[in-house]
This record gives structure tokens, sequence and C-alpha cells, in this order.
């Protein structure tokens, strides 16, 4: 038997709760003979027995091996003697109802209490079932859909015993044989089950606090020893791009690179690169605000200067003009895309040359790495079986500094014909210091491809048509920028650039956001997902354009606001990572509200929105308020501001 497309038959423990005449326990006895049914009834036996088949019904159930209880309270499962030690793979609770003419509050805090009680007997792996008549969930499978005030709100009150909405069907009456609905109003009379539907809740993954991570890397052949900012602790050794991973960011690349494939060589490096880059590299990598992006990693060693001033000094801009030889925000720039004084790359960065040996960031992008790989080794030295990326333009009838690592998968094995071009390309993890917003990724995977094509030819047009001709049919559309091309899809806006360099074309696609275009994905964060249920999806490696969308129904949205009293060093930099370490990556959304002086010098009230969503999680009302109470903890102790 198939209850809501969910399999009863097979041989699960089910559990029945809120049963009246044990109609539809009954039916579910007759046809999955290998199930083990338990029913339960919160009435005394003698009232039960008043209904009209009552006693067959439960005669059916005990004769197909099931166990039939009576004054079982389905909001104290777990103090119920008779079912101490047990675990159920299925909790099915059919029209739950207070009795008589309870509101839709009264409704709801049975749900809550059903839901936080079921758990304590639900297998770890197990579901739970409720049906609920047509606009009593509060979701949008309910048509017509009630106002939310006036629904008992299932989705939420099931996230308060940690539990997620997976599937939503009709419940098909029909299919269940002989099962008469009654209870409704505490009388012997049906529910209006027309339209009616059946909710399938989940266990969701649990939140976990992730630990502060401490890294040991090697940079420009010095010994460098850092802590990761908190909130991007869950970011690292995700291996989201190795070799055989199913991972949709694995999915988009490897789609990107066959497609461009069939029209020139492509070669990718594997070789790792470390996270870190001296602050005098980050004028290489910036164009408009990049360069106030980064993340400062002061060592370990304690730094004579204030941590403050080394962050301020980062943020500080020049009026020197930006070369128009950039990637954008997605990306990285291409190559010589630096400006200010060319000799002082960091006089854009406000910082000295005592200062500029001392601090470091992480990489806002792989362009540094892409230069260090390309100017390794000369044109023609053989590596692994190919050739490496050379630092000069090559003559007629080379590939003009490029070559093909015949080793690599999915490349080919041919040397590049100079009369068609050729691509090199590194991929990996950047970070970017961002407010935190929707579609604002803190840390995601950059693919950064350097063309080289023969005189006379467009390259920026040439390799832009054809990422439209890959990525057009999914929504991805070109947009003139200066002498290069933006990738733009919808809601997210920027995926990616083209745009000229010295040796022909540079392209920085933000592989997290196409992904989420390709693959219709309602946020980022669902791609940093730890729960399995997540990855199965991509288990069949679905081609681009097939939904692969949350597998946590309708979630609810959570809003609150904070207001404080700061003094004139406040960083609002410092107050997203915090929302972001607080909330446990569940806010979705900061906005600014009001900001107004202080009858006492030097301090300022601000008041910020923060929107709690989770696609992956299960989010309560409860759970965010205590996200919020953290967030007013940590302003408190570590940026000393006084919450009013």
């Amino acid at each position: 038997m198939r209850y809501g497309d969910h399999d009863m038959s097979a041989a699960h423990s089910v559990l029945l709760v809120g049963e009246g005449n044990f109609s539809f326990s009954a039916a579910l006895s007759r046809v999955s003979v290998e199930a083990k049914i338990t029913a339960t009834c919160p009435q005394r036996q003698e009232d039960v027995l008043k209904h009209e088949g009552t006693a067959t019904n439960i005669q059916i159930i005990k004769d197909a091996g099931g166990v039939v209880l009576f004054e079982v309270d389905c909001t104290k499962l777990g103090a119920c003697a008779s079912l101490l030690g047990l675990r159920f793979d299925r909790v099915v609770f059919n029209f739950p109802h207070c009795g008589r003419k309870s509101g839709v509050k009264k409704n709801r805090e049975l749900l809550k209490n059903f839901f936080l009680s079921c758990v304590q007997v639900l297998a770890e792996d197990g579901e739970v079932h409720v049906a609920l008549c047509n606009g009593q969930g509060g979701t949008p499978a309910d048509q017509p859909t009630r106002a939310w005030h006036n629904s008992w709100q299932v989705v939420t009150m099931a996230a308060e015993a940690q539990l997620i909405l997976s599937a939503v069907r009709p419940f098909e009456i029909e299919r269940v044989e002989s099962y008469r609905c009654t209870g409704y109003r505490s009388q012997d009379k049906g529910f209006h089950v027309e339209n009616a539907l059946n909710h399938v809740f989940t266990r969701g993954a649990p939140y976990s606090t992730t630990p502060r991570v401490s890294v040991d890397e090697t940079v420009d052949g010095e010994r460098v020893q850092y802590d990761l900012p908190a909130e991007l602790s869950d970011y690292l050794s995700r291996d989201f791009l190795s070799e055989g991973s199913i991972h949709p960011v694995r999915l988009v690349q490897d789609f990107l690179l066959k497609g461009l494939e069939e029209r020139w060589p492509v070669t990718m490096t594997t070789r790792p690169f470390h996270f870190l880059l001296n602050a005098k590299q980050v004028p290489k990598v910036s164009r408009e605000g990049c360069d106030t992006c980064c993340y400062v990693i002061p060592r370990h060693a304690k730094d004579p200067r204030p941590s403050t001033e080394i962050q301020q000094s980062v943020n500080k801009r020049n009026d020197h003009s930006k070369s128009s030889d950039t990637l954008g925000q997605s990306g990285t720039p291409a190559e010589g895309g630096q400006s200010g004084n060319p000799s002082n790359p960091t006089s854009r960065l406000g910082l000295d040359r005592e200062g500029e040996n001392r601090v470091f960031v992480l990489r806002p992008s792989l362009f540094p790495q892409m230069e260090e790989t390309v100017a390794r080794r000369p044109e023609g030295e053989q590596r692994d079986g190919g050739r490496v990326p050379g630092n000069h333009t090559g003559k007629e009838g080379s590939c003009d500094g490029v070559g093909v690592d015949r080793k690599e998968k999915g490349t080919r094995g041919e040397d590049c014909p100079s009369s068609t071009g050729s691509l090199f390309g590194i991929s990996g993890l950047v970070f970017r210091d961002v407010p935190v917003d929707l579609w604002a990724p803190p840390a995601f995977h950059e693919l950064l491809l350097r063309g080289v094509f023969p005189a006379g030819r467009d390259p920026v047009k040439t390799v832009g048509q054809a990422l439209k001709s890959l990525l057009g049919p999914h929504g991805v559309s070109l947009a003139v920028e200066r002498e290069g091309l933006r990738l733009m899809a919808q809601p997210m806006g920027l995926v990616g650039e083209v745009l000229p360099s010295v040796a022909g074309v540079g392209v920085s696609i933000n592989l997290d956001l196409l992904a989420a275009v390709l693959y219709s994905l309602p946020d980022w964060r669902l791609l940093w997902s730890r729960d399995p249920r997540f990855l199965e999806r991509f288990s069949p490696r679905p081609p681009p354009g097939k939904p692969c969308g949350a597998f946590s129904l309708f979630a609810q949205s959570f809003r609150f606001d904070i207001s404080f009293w700061a003094g004139p060093d406040w960083e609002e930099r410092k107050f997203h990572a915090l929302v972001r370490e607080a909330s446990c990556g569940t806010a979705a959304q900061v906005t600014a509200i009001d900001t107004f002086p202080h009858p006492e010098p030097s301090k300022i009230s601000y008041c910020y929105r923060i929107i709690y969503h989770s696609h992956s999680h299960a989010l309560s009302h409860t759970k965010a308020i205590q996200f919020h109470r953290e967030l007013e903890t940590l302003l408190s102790s570590r940026l000393h501001v006084t919450i009013r």
C-alpha cells in the first residue's frame, strides 16, 4: 500500500495516534501484511466501542498481528509505558483536532506538542505523516491558501521538534478502503477530507557550532599560522571540486569545460594553492570595491599595531584610476589589472612598506595563483606529460604559452591549434568579506580561465558567444560593460565576467551562483548543506536545467530587529560576521533600518533588521529567537556595544 506516495507495505513499524474508530488502522492492516501496526487512541476502551464498526476494526488489527492501545496521549508518547523502548519507522496522525470548537491556536499547540512527543519514539530515519483538511496546513500546497495567521502553521510547529517537511501529497481516501473519518468536533461525524493533504516530515540535520579552525600554510617560502574567521570555518575541507565529486559545483564546472572543449583545447590544473595572499598582492586582484572586501588575517605572532589599525589600513582607498583590464565582483582581474603606482602596488590599500609584509588576506580571487602557475616554467618545459603555460606570447604555430596536459581528465590530447586558440584554467575556493545577503556568499568556488587566440580575432566576443550558447538556455544573459561582458542571471545578478587581457581573454565564473541558476536552487547556502539528502539528489548526475530544489519545503522566515549604541570605532563588517556566526548560517538578509547620534558625543545608535530562514535545517520561532539572543551576547562581549 502506498499512502501519499510513501510505501507502508514494507516491513515497517507503524504507530498510528489519535485513531477514532480504528478504520484506517484496520484498512492498513489488510494490505500491509508485513507492517507491524500499533494503533492508539486517547479515549477509554468503553467509549471507543460506542462508534459503529469499532469492535470489528479492532479485531482485524489484532488478527493481523497488530497491537491496539487505549488512553494514549499523543502529546506524551515518551511517557507511555506500552511504548517504552520502541522506535517506529512511521508515525501517523490523521486529521488532528482538539475537539469541540477549538480555534487555530489550540490546534497549533496540539500539533507542536505532538511533534515534540513523537520524535521520542521515531526511528532516526523515520517519517511523521500528518493529514490535514485543505487550508489547515498553511502551506502553498493548500488551494486555496488561508491567511497565515488563520492556519495551523504545520511546518513551523514541526520545526519546534527539529522536523522538516519533506513532501506534501493528496490524501487519497479512495486508496484506503473502508476508512471512515470520525471525530469532527468530538462527534461521530467525519472531517471534510475532500482535497485533504498528507504532510510527510523527517528529521532535520542538527545545528552544530563549528569549532575555530587553525591553519598552517607556507606563503612565499614563509610559514604562516593563523585562525580562520569563525563564520568561515564550515567552508574549508569540503572537497566539492574533487575528482569524482557529484556536488553540483563540480557538475557545473564539468558542464562548462566540456562545452568549451568542443571549441578549443582546455587545460585544467589540479595543483593545490594556499589560501593566504600577502596584502601587497591584493591590488592585482581588485576592481571597484574588491580591495575592501578582503578578510584580513593577522599572524598568530602579536602585531605591534592594534588589529583595528590593520583592518583600517586595508580598507583605505586612494583615488588612483583603476584599470579596465580586470574581472569583476564575481571573479578576478585579467592580466595587467593593476592601478595606482606600479612600483608600489600596495599604495591603493594604504599599507606602508613595513605593514605590507606583516598583513595577509584570504584570497578574494584565484588570479594571483593563475599568474603564479603561468609564470612557473617557460613554455615547452615538460610537466606531467604535457606543457604548462608560459609567460610570453608564442610564435605562429605554438599555443601562445598555453599547453595541454594530456593526463588531465576531460581535456583534449592533441596539441592546441593556433588557428582556434586555447584555454587554461584553475578553480578553487575564494573568500569575500561581504554583507549578509541572500545572493552574496562569503565563500564560493571560482573558475578562472585564461585564453589565447590568434591575431585578428575578438577573443572576448568569441568566448562570450560560446558561453552564451552554453548558458543562455538556462537563463544566463550577456551584458556589455566597458571592453568586456558580464554574465547575468536572475535573481542573483552577476555570476561571471569575460574581459580582455594581455594574452587574449580572461574569464571568471562564480560556480556556486551558477549552480544555483542551473539547478533552480532557492538559495546558495543549500550548496553547503551537510544533510546527505541534498547530495542524494545529484547522485544520478542530472544535467543542468533539471530542477533539484530544496529538500525542506515551505520553510518559514522570521524577522527580528536589533538596536544598540556603538562608539566611533564601529565597523559594520564585524557586525555581519557576528550575524553569520551567531545564526549558524540561517541569517538570510541584514538591512540597516535607522541610525542617529546619541546626546553624548562619540555614540551612535544603529538599528538593523535580520531575516532568519533556512532551506536545509528546521528553523522554528524558538530557534530563531535563540540565535538572535546569541547575537546580542556576541555584540556585547566582542564589539562592546550597548543593546537598546
